[in-house]
């Protein structure tokens, strides 16, 4: 069976698809991120994806990038939670839409990997998105693989970012106190 995995970037990849392979898929990576922000974010973690994706025998797509997108998605939502599910709810359409068009009988997302993404959201989200597209929404909680997928992306010195990606939450970062 025939997957669209979203891929938000390289260390959240690496535990998804194992499983998914492991559960006899032939997943694609969909690497659809108009939310990161600068231009040289972006590319940074396409490139580390890229890099990474040879090593797990994935193939990746990876559209145009269009910050007008996430901008127009947001658009008065800049505060959290809104944000994200309107940030979160363009990408899975976006990939769901490519998985019909493509073919594939399943979408689902590296963003279930993350314990700072809301589980249940997003799994309803993708649930309306399949009902909307005609493509099943393929949803397993991920987040146990978190921490050993990353602590192997680092000793395979891939890029880890510090933030999810968008401006606002790069100003969320900032923002914090440093812990001493």
């Amino acid at each position: 069976m025939k997957i669209l995995l979203h891929t938000c970037c390289a260390p959240c990849l690496i535990y998804p698809v194992k499983r998914l392979q492991e559960e006899g898929f032939k997943a694609k990576a969909f690497y659809y991120n108009p939310n990161i922000h600068p231009f040289s974010e972006y590319n940074r973690r396409k490139d580390a994806l890229e890099v990474l994706s040879k090593e797990l025998q994935v193939e990746i797509e990876s559209p145009e990038y269009r910050p007008s997108d996430f901008f127009q998605a947001v658009n008065t939502k800049e505060a959290r939670p809104e944000r994200c599910v309107a940030c979160w709810s363009l990408r899975l359409r976006k990939t769901a839409g490519k998985a019909k068009e493509e073919g594939f009988s399943a979408f689902s997302s590296s963003l279930l990997v993350s314990p700072y993404q809301d589980q249940e959201l997003l799994k309803q989200l993708g649930t309306q998105i399949a009902k909307e597209t005609g493509v099943d929404f393929y949803y397993e909680d991920f987040r146990p693989g978190f921490r050993k997928a990353h602590e192997e992306a680092k000793l395979k010195g891939v890029y880890c970012q510090k933030y999810c990606g968008c401006i606002y939450s790069e100003i969320e970062r900032c923002k914090k106190p440093v812990k001493q």
